[in-house]
């Protein structure tokens, strides 16, 4: 429901609390929407139902019988850094455009929106940290022998840390952009939420010092709560930031159906100089160049190669003895075939086809360009497997093996499927 539509309902909105209740009835009903959209009773009715009894009876198993044994192999830590990790997120403070127009005379009105949707969001996060908590409670008290106080301050610990983690972080992510935000995120988010990952391990076995960090990280979320509702000129970053979170759920829900549109960037954060990437500057050395760029500058293909890369290294990783090579040599031979595929749409680009090149010189400049782009990934893949079988020694092979089976696959690939 926009602004307009408010407007047009016989302006029977007559205090800032009945707009922030209507506002916040909208937001519940815009999310189960979204909900809606990707599931229905039967889903509820057949996974969520039986999910739920199932995950009752792990956790009365949790409380009541032996526990598991990768438990006592977790470090402590891990607890704290899941709880953390529910700590993160961002904040709805239920504005919408056209309240540049109809409310921003109204200074009230305004501060008693923000207000309510700041309240509501840190309410929302206590409500998942409690959650977390909850779960990990058999773990902390019984596979780590933490005491009844000690979970209840490191409760208050948790609450107070994640409020003062939102706040700041909200605080930065509407008056800064590009890199300053990501250096100030450093001090907002990531660094108390380092102190308090150390606070829980170091003071496990003394509550008193988890309240006192818990009073200095409420001071400072009150801080941060007082410094929000005196900003001034952030508008069109509040109003970009409430639209983010209003579209977390559609974001998740259709992350694998639609791309993420890029930023325009005006320069490449990465090679900016449009000097030759090879030697000698041949009309194939520039053209493999030219893809090597582009295959580095395309955030999906880079995702994928270094997914690819992590999942093909722990495959190496888990195998039994000499039967890591073979999972080596198959894994480099699939890189290979997938990146003589980017090459040949690459080659195949109507902006490419434009330049005067013909079949051999194409074939010629993916012949140069496929190696170089599988080098990092079969070296990568020859490390995994030559320092668990050779110790020292496979310092001195995985360079020469992980390159010349690189080489030898990509040689293959660019033989039979470049067409010359």
């Amino acid at each position: 429901m926009s602004n307009l539509d408010e407007t047009r309902r016989g302006y029977d909105i007559r205090t800032p609390g009945s707009l922030l209740r209507r506002r916040l009835g909208h937001h519940w009903k815009e999310q189960w929407g979204i909900i809606r959209t990707a599931a229905d009773w039967t889903v509820f009715l057949y996974i969520l139902i039986p999910g739920g009894l199932l995950g009752g009876r792990f956790y009365y198993g949790f409380w009541n019988e032996p526990l598991p044994a990768w438990v006592t192999l977790l470090p402590y830590a891990v607890l704290p850094a899941l709880l953390a990790f529910l700590m993160q997120g961002g904040i709805l403070l239920l504005l919408h455009e056209g309240d540049l127009l109809f409310l921003r005379q109204r200074k009230n009105w305004i501060r008693t929106v923000m207000l309510g949707g700041i309240l509501y969001s840190l309410l929302v996060t206590a409500l998942k940290i409690t959650a977390g908590f909850l779960l990990l409670l058999p773990f902390l008290v019984r596979g780590y022998g933490l005491s009844g106080m000690g979970a209840g301050a490191l409760l208050v610990l948790s609450l107070c840390c994640g409020t003062c983690v939102k706040l700041l972080a909200h605080n930065v992510k509407v008056q800064k952009q590009g890199w300053r935000r990501w250096l100030w995120m450093l001090l907002a988010a990531w660094l108390p939420s380092g102190l308090y990952i150390r606070a829980a391990v170091a003071w496990s076995a003394h509550p008193a010092l988890l309240l006192l960090a818990a009073a200095v990280y409420a001071a400072v979320a009150a801080a941060g709560l007082r410094s929000r509702l005196a900003l001034r000129g952030t508008f069109l970053g509040d109003v970009r930031e409430d639209f983010k979170q209003r579209m977390k759920i559609a974001g998740l829900l259709l992350r694998g159906v639609i791309d993420k549109p890029r930023p325009t960037r005006h320069k490449p954060w990465i090679f900016r100089k449009s000097r030759p990437l090879l030697r000698p500057s041949s009309p194939e050395s520039r053209l493999a160049g030219a893809s090597i760029k582009a295959f580095i500058r395309n955030p999906g293909h880079l995702k994928l190669y270094l997914q690819f890369s992590g999942v093909g290294a722990v495959a190496v990783l888990i195998v039994p003895g000499m039967l890591k090579w073979a999972i080596c040599v198959v894994l480099v031979f699939l890189m290979a075939s997938w990146l003589v595929s980017y090459w040949k749409v690459f080659a195949g680009d109507e902006f490419i086809a434009l330049l005067p090149f013909s079949k051999d010189r194409k074939a010629d400049a993916g012949s140069l360009a496929v190696p170089i782009l599988l080098l990092p990934f079969s070296i990568l893949c020859a490390a995994v497997v030559s320092m668990p079988l050779y110790g020292w020694w496979g310092l001195a092979v995985f360079i020469p093996a992980g390159a010349a089976i690189g080489i030898m696959a990509a040689r293959v690939f660019t033989a039979f499927r470049l067409a010359r």
